[in-house]
This record gives structure tokens, C-alpha cells and sequence, in this order.
């Protein structure tokens, strides 16, 4: 403990010693702090070095690939890309001050689920003996979870059927087999929709799962698992096209369509084939979508599956839908294709005046989250009273603008797009039940963006309607809130002896387990 020091008993001789103490310790607390500040920029600036990294990396990643790249090659790069992330998340990590420096409490990981089967394996001492001599006594317990998985296992069902026979008269009776949708086949239909799911749903091509099905212990041949898929397919198709009539019963839809890549026959080569995706919205009490495969865009496509339907139609700008407009289908905008061409312009090239026209599009989804729980009346009432006003400066905001601009030039476009669309796009002002824009049917679409990704192309047409057909049911029972393999195992056991009249019992929307029965 520093004693206090009367200055006045001491000598000059003592005064100057005290001083240059002093001077020396400001000095050296000095050169701590100066160190220390270089230690903080130092840190801050390799966090900001590897942040860029890693930001770079996780665009490869996840960012559009060469073409170029074949598929080893693209394996390869994944991996390599995987293992510098891992690096650099263990490095910024490292970097990290440390608690006593960050003065703040850590995150706690979210805890395993409960349900999941535990093992424990205990790691106690050798010898409880201390080495004075005396006997340790156990005080508590760390613990700490790691999560493990191990490979599926194939079981078998052995259906034994008795036979029964009168001895007098001679006559045997036998339980028939219950019937399944591969007859006489050996797939249960437990077996089958994890073949179907992991396809369709996981995204798993045959070859892959005839891999896994190998390292399980029974190889199953692609072709097999093909011929199953296939059969199912037909199995399931008149409970896709009850699904379709259902859909078209909504007086609202979304209609959106993406690129799929699909083998022309004998050639070798793809070419360009598109799924059409149809949805009610999330407005509906049905909660469902059907996806239909065509062999192009052309409108033709969307005219077949909407014939003899009269309603709203939330879609984009694309021309194949306008012939259904001049047969009775009511046109509705998307507010969020308007909004991103002034995003895109705004971002990309620091559009002064795109980027004016965002806060009204701000405005307007402010309110719709406002509406969301709301019913339809109310909707309705809050979009009159608040919305309308915001449409009505943002026309006064386009028009002025669009006198301003030249011809041709991408904010004129941009402008162009809204003032031409512009009955389209307020026509959910006047009903509670249409939504704002055509997001919901993109969200449903992504399932196909990612499968692309894993099967890259569908192999005919028929592959790519059977694809499509089998999704609709499968995105349909998880729009419902069903697990999609309980729901196509139940779902596969009845369909065999299932009325056909009462085939849409076994609809997503309707459907009840019949094993939680």
C-alpha cells in the first residue's frame, strides 16, 4: 500500500528522484496503452480482412457456379470451400476478445431435443486415492452433449398367413394379404415413401440413395428404385389432379413458372422446359399448390390448366398469362416486381431517383404487415384508409418523374413498368382477400431452385410431370403443418383400398392419420 508522501520534508535531491519516477511510470503506462490500442487495431483490422473473406467465399459458395465446372470438380471446390470458411470461422473466433475483455455474457447454445434417445458414457478417474492418502468424495458433475447419427436400418415384416382346413369336408380357408400399392411387390409402404421423399422432398437422386441403401446392408438396384418411383406415381396422380380441382375451386390463385433443364430424347443434350406453379394464397383456408411440367413457357400451358377458371390471378408480367386476361381472368399486380426494378436501379447504379421511389413501397408493406392477422373486411377498411393515400402520391411521384427522363433509360423503365400496370397493381385496394404481391408462390417454387441444384435436369417429360405431380402433394401436406413422410406412408397403405369417390379425404387439407387414430 502506497503511503501518502509530504512533499514539503523533502530535499530537492528527493524531489527530482520522485519526479523521474513519475515520468517513468506515465512513460510505461504510456507504452501500454499505445501497445495496446495497436493490439485493438491490429485485431479490429484482421476481423475485417477475414470477414471479406469469408463474405467472398460463402458467394462462391452459394453464389451462381461456372458452367464450365464439372461435377468433380464443382465436389471438389465445395470442399475446398467448406474448409477455408472452417478456418476463418476458427481464426475470427480466435480473435475475438475474451470474456473478461468483452464484459458481456455469451450466447448459450440452444439445447438438443429432449425426445432424442441418450447414451451416457461416463469418464471418472482411474483411482479416487488422493495422493495424501485419504479417499476422494464425488461433489457433482459437467456435462456436456454432442449430437451423433447412425445409418438407417432395414427390417422385414413377415406377413404369415395360416391356412385352415376342415378335416371333414376337406375345405381351407387363408387370410388374404392386405393390399399394397406395388402388388406382389416387396417395398412397404413405409420404404417407399422414404425413397419418394428423399427424391422429391430432400432433393437425393436414386443413385444416391441406392448408395445409402448399400451401406445400410441391402443393395437395391437404381432401376428397381426407379420402376418404384415410377409406379407410385401413376398411383398417386388422381389424387394430384383432386388436388388441381380443389385449387381451382379458390377465387383468388398465384400463378408464377421457372426454367427447369430437361434431356430431349436420343440427343443427349437438354434443352429449356419450365414447372408452372399454382397456389391458393395465404389469405385461403386452403393451403395447398400444384405444380404442372411443360415442355416450354408458351401461354398455351397456363390457358390448359386455368381453362374454365374465372378469378384473380396474382402473377408477373409475363405475357403468356395476357391471353387469360381477354377470357375472364382478372389481372393482379405484384407490388414486389415494381419495387425491385427501383431496388436494382437504386443498388446497382445509386439511382437518386429510384431510390426516392422505396419509401413508398416501405410504407405499403409497413401496412400489409399491419394486415396480415387481420380478416377481410379489415383488410380491406386499412388498406382504404391507409395504403390508398400512399398509392395516390406514389402515381403523382411516377408521373411527375416520368416527364423528366428520357426514353429507353432504366429509370424510365422502371417508371415505365408501375404506370403501365398501374390498375393491376391497386386492384388488392378494393378486396380484403388478394395479396400485395406474388411472393408466396415464389417461396413455393424455391423447393424446385434447390432440387436444380442436386439433380440438375429432368430426364423426359413424363420424369418431370411424375416430379411434379409427387411435390405438389408432398409442399402441400408441409403447407398443412404434416410431416411429408407420415403423410405419404398413411397416405400410400390406403390409397389400395381407398373409395374413389372419397379420394379427397386423403388431400393434404383434409387428410387425418389414420395410424394416430
Amino acid at each position: 500500500m502506497n503511503l501518502p508522501i509530504d512533499l514539503d520534508s523533502l530535499s530537492p535531491d528527493q524531489l527530482r528522484a520522485l519526479a523521474g519516477q513519475l515520468i517513468t511510470e506515465v512513460q510505461v503506462k504510456d507504452r501500454e496503452v499505445s501497445e495496446r490500442d495497436r493490439e485493438l487495431h491490429y485485431r479490429q483490422t484482421r476481423i475485417d480482412q477475414l470477414s471479406h473473406e469469408i463474405a467472398i467465399l460463402k458467394r462462391q459458395q452459394f453464389g451462381r457456379r461456372s458452367e464450365q465446372l464439372n461435377s468433380e470438380q464443382m465436389s471438389l471446390l465445395e470442399e475446398a470451400i467448406d474448409g477455408d470458411i472452417a478456418a476463418i470461422e476458427m481464426e475470427l473466433e480466435q480473435l475475438k476478445p475474451s470474456p473478461a475483455e468483452r464484459q458481456r455474457e455469451q450466447p448459450k447454445r440452444t439445447p438438443l431435443p429432449p425426445q432424442l434417445p441418450r447414451t451416457d458414457i461416463h469418464h471418472e478417474p482411474v483411482s479416487t486415492a488422493c495422493h495424501c492418502g485419504c479417499e476422494r468424495v464425488r461433489i457433482g458433475e459437467d456435462i456436456s452433449e454432442k449430437l451423433d447419427y447412425a445409418p438407417g436400418v432395414f427390417t422385414v415384416e413377415r406377413h404369415i398367413r395360416g391356412k385352415w382346413v376342415c378335416r371333414k369336408c376337406e375345405t381351407l380357408i387363408q387370410t388374404p394379404v392386405p393390399a399394397h400399392v406395388i402388388d406382389k411387390g416387396i417395398p412397404t409402404a413405409g420404404l417407399l415413401a422414404s425413397v419418394l421423399v428423399s427424391k422429391y422432398a430432400d432433393h437425393l437422386p436414386l443413385y444416391r440413395q441406392a448408395q445409402i441403401f448399400s451401406r445400410a446392408g441391402l443393395a437395391i438396384p437404381r432401376s428397381t428404385l426407379g420402376a418404384w418411383v415410377g409406379m407410385c406415381g401413376v398411383q398417386l396422380q388422381p389424387l394430384v389432379d383432386a388436388l388441381r380441382h380443389e385449387i381451382l375451386q379458390q377465387r383468388v390463385l398465384h400463378a408464377d413458372e421457372t426454367p427447369v433443364q430437361m434431356l430431349s430424347p436420343g440427343k443427349g443434350k437438354t434443352h429449356r422446359a419450365y414447372l408452372w406453379a399454382y397456389t391458393s394464397t395465404q389469405f385461403s383456408d386452403l393451403r395447398g399448390v400444384v405444380y404442372d411440367f411443360a415442355d416450354s413457357r408458351a401461354g398455351a400451358h397456363a390457358r390448359a390448366f386455368l381453362e374454365g377458371w374465372r378469378g384473380k390471378l396474382v402473377c408477373d408480367n409475363y405475357g403468356g398469362y395476357k391471353a387469360s386476361f381477354q377470357q375472364g381472368v382478372i389481372e393482379i399486380g405484384c407490388a414486389a416486381h415494381a419495387r425491385r426494378k427501383f431496388f436494382e436501379l437504386h443498388a446497382n447504379h445509386s439511382s437518386q431517383v429510384a431510390g426516392h421511389a422505396l419509401p413508398f413501397f416501405s410504407a405499403l408493406y409497413d401496412i400489409e404487415r399491419d394486415a396480415a392477422e387481420l380478416n377481410v373486411d379489415e383488410r380491406y377498411r386499412l388498406r382504404q384508409s391507409r395504403a390508398k393515400p400512399v398509392y395516390d402520391a406514389l402515381h403523382e411521384w411516377l408521373t411527375t418523374q416520368r416527364k423528366l427522363v428520357c426514353d429507353g433509360s432504366g429509370i424510365a423503365n422502371a417508371l415505365d413498368y408501375s404506370l403501365k400496370r398501374w390498375e393491376a397493381l391497386t386492384r388488392y385496394l378494393d378486396d380484403g382477400s388478394v395479396p400485395i404481391d406474388n411472393n408466396w408462390v415464389e417461396n413455393q417454387i424455391r423447393p424446385w431452385a434447390i432440387g436444380r441444384a442436386n439433380w440438375m435436369f429432368a430426364g423426359s417429360l413424363r420424369a418431370g410431370q411424375r416430379a411434379a405431380a409427387i411435390m405438389s402433394l408432398l409442399r402441400s401436406a408441409q403447407l398443412n403443418g404434416h410431416d411429408p413422410h407420415t403423410y405419404l406412408k398413411d397416405i400410400l397403405t390406403r390409397l389400395p383400398t381407398h373409395k374413389a369417390c372419397a379420394i379427397t379425404d386423403l388431400l393434404p387439407h383434409r387428410w387425418q392419420n389414420s395410424q394416430a387414430c
